[in-house]
């Protein structure tokens, strides 16, 4: 997976604020031209396929004055795309690899709703964007699969000013999320995502879709947050729904009754158990989204030591 798109490129019309009016060039067209390879390090794999281009923007873009956050602009193909779609908005394009800048800030020069920063997004602020707009912002990216989870996580920290969030992910970690409860697939991953967001599949990416090509499929997602921010159930104390959450997946082969006894304390398992009136002998994997809810809130918060 990668931290990086490309592809065959905008369809040159022109619109918009300052945009190129000839077609934004193929990934493979930019690399030759500043001499690049994708590097590994990075987890870059540029997208060349005009249909999942289409779909991401498709996806990402609600309104012309869209305020959208890109995660690995990489080449600037899809950054140019989005700009052309967004006239009265701007693309924020978040960057770290220093060659894919300098090819950003070459090709996009003149766009003037782009604003490229170079940045490694784990650490950029997305608050601090909705703030600079007065507004809510969407965010979108191909996610190097190594700090996929991270991003999404820090996505959802933030959802009080996210309008929606279009990403690109590994297959498995997308079937992850979206899973039912009860399958191999249903994890902690899912259940933590799914309490405070609406998760859809845009599109499904083969790997030939890249280039170079992964080893894995990719899936994009679409995560919109749930009313007001809300979680999906009443929480009290986030982290320890999370703790309780992880901890009921911690040992996949266990009871519900031992997974839990395994980091809380036994009476005051038992008598969550007994209050909620969950079967502790069910399987951690079996529970929904609301028993969870309902089981943390009869588990207290264990007092720090």
């Amino acid at each position: 997976m990668s931290g990086s798109n490309g592809s065959n490129g905008s369809n040159g019309n022109g619109h918009g604020a300052g945009l190129r009016a000839d077609p934004f060039p193929d990934a493979r067209v930019l690399l030759g031209r500043y001499g690049l390879q994708a590097k590994k390090a990075f987890g870059q794999n540029f997208l060349i396929s005009d249909r999942a281009l289409r779909a991401i923007v498709d996806a990402t873009v609600s309104a012309d004055d869209d305020w959208i956050v890109e995660i690995g602009a990489g080449l600037g193909t899809l950054t140019a795309q989005l700009a052309e779609r967004v006239t009265e908005g701007k693309i924020i394009a978040l960057e770290r690899d220093p060659d894919m800048l300098r090819v950003l800030k070459a090709e996009l020069a003149g766009v003037d709703n782009v604003e490229i920063e170079a940045v490694d997004a784990l650490r950029y602020d997305l608050r601090m964007a909705a703030k600079w707009r007065g507004d809510v912002i969407t965010v979108c990216g191909n996610l190097p699969y190594h700090i996929a989870a991270p991003l999404i996580f820090k996505i959802i920290d933030a959802r009080s000013i996210v309008k929606r969030a279009v990403v690109m992910i590994q297959k498995e970690m997308a079937d992850r999320i979206v899973a039912p409860p009860g399958g191999k697939d249903y994890g902690a991953m899912g259940v933590m995502v799914r309490t405070y967001m609406d998760v859809s599949t845009v599109a499904k990416v083969g790997a030939g879709s890249f280039l170079p090509p992964p080893k894995v499929d990719s899936t994009v997602i679409k995560l919109v947050p749930l009313p007001n921010a809300a979680p999906r159930v009443p929480i009290a104390d986030e982290k320890h729904y999370s703790n309780v959450v992880h901890a009921a997946f911690g040992q996949r082969r266990k009871t519900l009754r031992n997974a839990l006894r395994a980091v809380f304390d036994e009476a005051v398992v038992d008598a969550a158990l007994a209050s909620t009136g969950i079967d502790g002998q069910r399987r951690g994997e079996t529970l929904d989204i609301a028993e969870f809810g309902v089981l943390t809130a009869a588990i207290p918060v264990p007092s720090a030591v």
